[in-house]
C-alpha cells in the first residue's frame, strides 16, 4: 500500500524536480529517497518521473498522480491538525509566515503578549515575499500567512486585522520636509526610492501614488532598513509603512516623514488561509488578538 510518507516524498521531488534537493527537504538520504519513489512506482505500476543524471521530468500519468497525491496529503494534514485541537483555540502549534515588511515591526508588538497570555501555543514563523508564502499555504507547508492587501490570494480565505497609510520620508533638508501631509504629484519620482520586484510594498507604493514602473522611479532596494540609510545619506525619498516609523525613521533626528494624502488605506493586514483549514477558529482568533494589541 502506498504511504504518506511516499507521498510526501513525491511531492518534494515534483516541488525541486531535483533529488538531491527533496532529499534534504524530507531530511532523508538521496539513496532512501529514490528507495521511496521507486518501491512507490512499483505499486502503481508506471513511471512518476523521467529521470537522468541531468534532469527530473513528470511524466503524464505522474502529473495525474502527483494532483490527487496532494490533495490527500493536505487531507492528512488536516486531520492531523483536528487531532492536534485541544479546549482553547490557541493552545495549539501553527505555522505563520509573514512578509519582511511587516515581520519585524509586528511581531515585537505582539509576540511578547501572545506568548503571555497563551504559553500553550507553539509556533514557528516563517518569513518570505508575498508569492512564495501563498504557494506555502496553498500546499499545506504553512498553516497560515500574514500579508498584505490587496493581493492575488488565488480563493484562500482572509482574515483583515489592521489597515495603515504609506508616509513619505524625506531628509530634512527637503524643501518639503515641514509639511503636513504630500500628495503624490509633490513627489519628485525620479528621486524616489522603492523596493525591488517581488516585495507587495513596491505595488501598494505605485497604486498609491498612481505611478506605474514606467515613471522614472529607483527600485531595487531590498529592505526598507536599506531604502531609510539612503535617505539619510541623501540619495532620495522613499515611503514607509505606518507600521515601520517607529523603528526606522523616528530614531533618526536628519529625516522627516510626512503622511502620504492619497485616498486610502495604502495596505491591509490579513491572514490568509485555506478554506478547508480544520482549525479557522484558531486564525479567527489569532486575527482579533491582533486587532485588539495594535488598536490599544
Amino acid at each position: 500500500m502506498i504511504s504518506i510518507k511516499q507521498i510526501r516524498h513525491a511531492l518534494a521531488i515534483e516541488e525541486h524536480l531535483h533529488f538531491n534537493k527533496a532529499a534534504e527537504a524530507c531530511s532523508i538520504s538521496q539513496s532512501a529517497l529514490s528507495n521511496s519513489l521507486n518501491e512507490m512506482e512499483r505499486q502503481l505500476g508506471f513511471q512518476i518521473f523521467e529521470r537522468n543524471n541531468k534532469q527530473v521530468l513528470v511524466t503524464p500519468l505522474g502529473a495525474q498522480v502527483l494532483k490527487k497525491a496532494r490533495e490527500i496529503y493536505l487531507s492528512v494534514l488536516d486531520l492531523q491538525k483536528m487531532a492536534q485541537a485541544k479546549q482553547s483555540a490557541l493552545d495549539t502549534q501553527l505555522s505563520i509566515g509573514i512578509i519582511p515588511t511587516i515581520a519585524p515591526y509586528l511581531l515585537p508588538k505582539v509576540l511578547p503578549a501572545l506568548k503571555s497570555d497563551y504559553p500553550e501555543l507553539e509556533l514557528t514563523i516563517v518569513e518570505d515575499q508575498s508569492h512564495i508564502l501563498v504557494d506555502s499555504v496553498l500546499k499545506g507547508h504553512l498553516d497560515t500567512a500574514i500579508l498584505a492587501l490587496p493581493y492575488d490570494c488565488q480563493g484562500l480565505l482572509t482574515f483583515t486585522f489592521w489597515q495603515e497609510d504609506l508616509y513619505w520620508v524625506t531628509h530634512r533638508d527637503d524643501e518639503l520636509a515641514s509639511h503636513k501631509v504630500i500628495h503624490s504629484e509633490d513627489i519628485k519620482q525620479s528621486n524616489l526610492m522603492l523596493l525591488k520586484d517581488g516585495h507587495c510594498l513596491k505595488d501598494h507604493a505605485l497604486a498609491a501614488c498612481q505611478f506605474s514602473e514606467n515613471d522614472s522611479i529607483q527600485l531595487g532596494g531590498t529592505s526598507l532598513t536599506t531604502l531609510v540609510e539612503l535617505v539619510v545619506g541623501k540619495m532620495g525619498t522613499t515611503l514607509v509603512p505606518e507600521i515601520a516609523l517607529e523603528s526606522l525613521v523616528v530614531n533618526h533626528p536628519q529625516l522627516s516623514f510626512v503622511r502620504l494624502d492619497e485616498p486610502g488605506p495604502h495596505r491591509e493586514f490579513a491572514f490568509l488561509v485555506r478554506p478547508q483549514y480544520p482549525s479557522l477558529d484558531a486564525i479567527e482568533c489569532l486575527s482579533d488578538y491582533m486587532k485588539a494589541r495594535l488598536e490599544s
